[in-house]
């Protein structure tokens, strides 16, 4: 099935209340209910860019960058780039009417799309667990560490249920949760900047790039997850502004939360430095009840991506096993190795999502077969190749065994990253440029297709 901008059909499934207030399906289609405006994309993306994990990464960046003002330059660049990926990829799933990881059949074709979709069931487990430690963390510098078990069976539960439900949730996040997070962050801001300047810490000093990189994978870690709610967008502009805009503008302040609150507060425990303002505790109670969206989004999304592979499964069901799972992981980990953990999602998922966009607009035309039968595409593989050598050599991380293989590879070729250039930049650019390049060559040397 190639399916175009202006139909967007294919196997139709059963919609669960669609006569009243449509539900997205139970198992896979691309024939979804499309009930979502712009203010309901906005109000949702902007809940999944306020979360506590802003300003812990703006505390990263900070420390990266070892300067307030380069830090905020890192956070509007770096997130301004993701933001822009994550619009395009969100473009995916209105045009196709699938979610995300079945949109990638038409850039991998249908075996291509497994890789990425493993990667993605594991990245989303992964921050659905993050979400909900760092939920049940917050809680303990509210209310004690007696209630930590507590609050991580509560936010499991309240996210796998949203899950269950994933558009009447992101109603609800309109119409009641928006309003009270503004409120929240406004008094945050106002309180942290009343505060004294303190020093920032220069130990951990990367630089300016790095510190790019940080904000481009925080808001690119949704990009693999925009189709599975922008599929349900009225038109292909509300997808667009509602994950670009909506997410973009949250992140960047959230991310200067952070660098504010160890700029004004002190040291690197923003989330304690919070809780101790005067009504600081108020303010984050009220976005943990925000932040389960986020554990909410990474769930549901892992169904997705589950049905990719397993299309006739009950969403309700894998939802509920993946709320499980995740709740109890979060119960026995700790809140360690995130800024590895961001680094390394960034390298799979920037320069894949960077082919993808590029592939989707200007080789393949908007124009992507997504059905069970769509073949195996070689060029968006070397494109994507291309891409994660180039991050992985400009910056590899600090994953021990991981880093030291790739500085040894940049030893044995004799490269060294310049100053100015970024590994997120370097890899958007590669992976980009050789997808361009080869499918033009390709569809010339086909006439009218870039399939192998």
């Amino acid at each position: 099935m190639s399916v175009d901008s202006s139909t967007g059909t294919g196997t139709s499934a059963p919609v669960v209340g669609q006569h009243k207030r449509p539900e997205a399906p139970l198992t896979l289609t691309t024939d979804p209910p499309r009930p979502l405006g712009l203010l309901d994309q906005l109000a949702m993306w902007g809940n999944l860019g306020i979360s506590l994990f802003g300003p812990l990464t703006g505390a990263l960046i900070v420390a990266t960058t070892g300067s307030v003002g380069l830090a905020v330059v890192a956070i509007v660049v770096g997130c301004g780039l993701g933001a822009l990926l994550l619009g395009a990829s969100a473009m995916f799933g209105v045009t196709t009417g699938a979610p995300a990881m079945v949109s990638l059949r038409g850039l991998l074709g249908r075996r291509g799309s497994v890789a990425p979709t493993i990667l993605n069931i594991a990245q989303n487990i992964g921050w659905a667990t993050m979400e909900i430690i760092v939920i049940s963390t917050a809680a303990v510098a509210v209310v004690g560490a007696q209630w930590r078990w507590p609050f991580v069976i509560l936010a499991g539960a309240v996210a796998t249920l949203m899950a269950v439900r994933p558009l009447g949730s992101v109603r609800l996040l309109r119409k009641i949760m928006v309003w009270l997070v503004l409120a929240a962050s406004v008094f945050l801001f106002v309180e942290v900047l009343l505060r004294p300047r303190q020093p920032i810490p220069t130990e951990g000093v990367l630089g300016f790039w790095p510190a790019v990189d940080l904000a481009v994978a925080g808001v690119v870690s949704f990009a693999p997850l925009a189709a599975d709610y922008s599929r349900h967008s009225r038109t292909r502009r509300d997808a667009f502004l509602g994950a670009a805009l909506g997410y973009g503008a949250a992140a960047i302040a959230y991310y200067i939360l952070g660098v504010f609150a160890v700029a004004h507060l002190g040291g690197t425990d923003v989330i304690g430095a919070l809780v101790a303002l005067p009504a600081g505790g108020i303010a984050l109670a009220i976005l943990l009840v925000d932040e389960v969206d986020e554990a909410f989004a990474n769930i549901y999304s892992t169904t997705m991506s589950v049905q990719n592979l397993f299309g006739r499964l009950d969403r309700r069901v894998v939802a509920v096993a993946i709320g499980v799972i995740a709740t109890v992981i979060a119960g026995f980990l700790d809140f360690g190795k995130y800024q590895a953990f961001l680094f390394l999602i960034g390298s799979v998922f920037v320069p894949l999502f960077a082919v993808a966009a590029v592939d989707f607009f200007w080789v393949s035309k908007q124009r992507w077969d997504v059905s069970e039968t769509s073949r195996f595409r070689l060029v968006p593989v070397i494109a994507w190749a291309a891409g994660f050598v180039a991050y992985q050599l400009v910056y590899p991380g600090t994953v021990a065994g991981w880093a030291d293989f790739w500085t040894a590879v940049d030893t044995a070729i004799g490269f060294t990253a310049p100053t100015w250039l970024g590994s997120s930049v370097a890899a958007i650019v590669v992976g980009g440029v050789t997808m361009l390049l080869l499918g033009k060559v390709v569809a010339r040397g086909k006439g009218v297709s870039t399939r192998t």
